[in-house]
């Protein structure tokens, strides 16, 4: 009983320190240091046998593991971020967008932008890096409230093209090896599902600005903004060249490289963008630095959440947990989904919940009979909605690290595009695969 509380009270304690602002790397040791005495957990290695679960070692343990695997990642696309953004050609290609679309479609061509980079193999925690600076010009130009530009992001990335069939994001692929199944999986369901959270998304983010710009909320300028007034920009075709061309590298390479295809894409599209705009930018020596100590930040937050789950996993209460939501009973296809909601949400990961999951419920649930595809699809919709409450790492990287916004600022209109949204979507997906569509 003290191990849930313990457990369910640091995870409160984490979000509730989150929305207040709370420096991450504060935050996160406290409310894991909150679970583990709750819980009993040791915490210190010399308290424990060799190997044995403690704070201090599983806390650092998922903290580091992060930073290994992701250090690479955010540092290239932050710096990817900055060069287009110094070098004017971020600004350039939102002036397009804007002749394009008009003002009144800004919000439209962020998300759009997002989602053709998701869709297409770049990884969601580098595709607002990469976006932002567009996305910062186009909100300027526009005069929106600049604390909705984490939710024009979030719903490009890690809503209806994060888990759709064919996406190439691991949160499609994970079901993949339990289930025996493709990453087309449940298309016709998915393609359904998936423009209704493109269109109701979108819908309710335009009229959350609306209404924030009916008070008289505008967009408020900052000394750290970049410098875009009187000066020469490149033409927008070199701006999106650096774009495709770590699309194009990271679609061709994912298969082979997976995420380590990433590093090849983003370094190429720094290097085309320096190629192209080198004579427009105003100083390269800051803009790297500057990206280099955003990377750090962004993967410090990140990491700090990190390790609040690997000491969240160590304890009784999880696996209680982990227990309680694989043994739901009734139709295998709300089973699954609720189990992996809980446990992203728990673990703050989409990834995380489906990798713990998985292996408890689907070979319970192929025995049963059930159409693995459907539960692919239902699966990895799920895993897309609680896993984005406030603690989320994919969130709070957005939200603080790139953005610049506090979580009371920005966080409500990201938790409606990226919680509630999905939950919608994930019950029109099990309605669908029940009444036999796809199936």
């Amino acid at each position: 009983m003290l191990s849930m509380f313990g457990m369910i009270g640091g995870l409160l304690l984490l979000i509730v320190l989150t929305m207040r602002g709370m420096n991450l790397l504060i935050a996160g040791p406290l409310s894991a240091l909150f679970v583990a005495i709750f819980s009993g957990l040791p915490l210190f290695p010399q308290l424990v046998g060799e190997g044995e679960a403690n704070l201090l070692t599983n806390y650092m343990t998922s903290f580091s593991g992060f930073i290994t695997s992701w250090f690479p990642m955010f540092l290239l696309g932050a710096l990817f971020g900055k060069v287009m953004e110094d070098s004017g050609a971020a600004d350039s290609v939102s002036r397009w967008l804007v002749g394009k679309f008009g003002l009144s479609k800004a919000v439209l061509a962020i998300v759009i932008a997002c989602a053709v980079l998701t869709y297409g193999g770049v990884s969601l925690f580098v595709v607002a890096f990469s976006v932002f600076p567009m996305a910062l010009s186009l909100f300027k130009q526009a005069d929106l409230p600049r604390r909705f530009i984490p939710a024009a992001l979030a719903l490009g990335s890690v809503t209806f093209t994060m888990t759709s069939a064919g996406s190439p994001e691991i949160q499609n692929w994970i079901p993949i090896k339990y289930l025996n199944t493709t990453p087309y999986a449940g298309w016709e369901v998915s393609i359904l599902v998936a423009v209704f959270m493109a269109v109701f998304g979108y819908w309710w983010l335009k009229r959350m600005i609306q209404k924030a710009v009916n008070k008289g909320e505008r967009f408020e300028a900052r000394s750290t903004d970049p410098v875009i007034k009187d000066r020469d920009l490149p033409n927008p075709l070199m701006g999106l060249i650096p774009l495709l061309v770590v699309l194009v590298i990271s679609f061709i390479l994912h298969d082979s490289l997976m995420t380590s295809a990433l590093i090849i894409a983003l370094l190429g599209g720094v290097i085309t963008t320096y190629l192209l705009n080198r004579k427009y930018f105003l100083n390269l020596g800051k803009a790297l630095s500057e990206g280099t100590i955003g990377a750090l930040i962004a993967i410090g937050n990140t990491a700090a959440v990190v390790g609040f789950g690997g000491v969240a996993k160590a304890v009784p209460a999880f696996q209680t947990a982990v227990d309680a939501m694989t043994n739901i009973p009734g139709s295998p296809l709300i089973g699954g989904a609720i189990a992996v909601s809980v446990i992203a949400g728990l673990t703050g990961s989409a990834s995380g919940g489906q990798v713990i999951a998985l292996p408890l419920i689907a070979p319970h649930y192929i025995d049963m009979g059930v159409n693995t595809e459907a539960l692919h699809r239902t699966i990895a919709i799920s895993s897309g909605a609680l896993d984005s409450l406030p603690h989320n790492g994919y969130v709070v990287t957005t939200i603080q690290g790139i953005c610049g916004e506090t979580h009371k600022a920005a966080y409500g209109a990201v938790g409606a595009v990226t919680v509630i949204v999905p939950l919608i979507g994930l019950a029109i997906a099990i309605v669908l695969f029940t009444l036999g569509l796809g199936i």
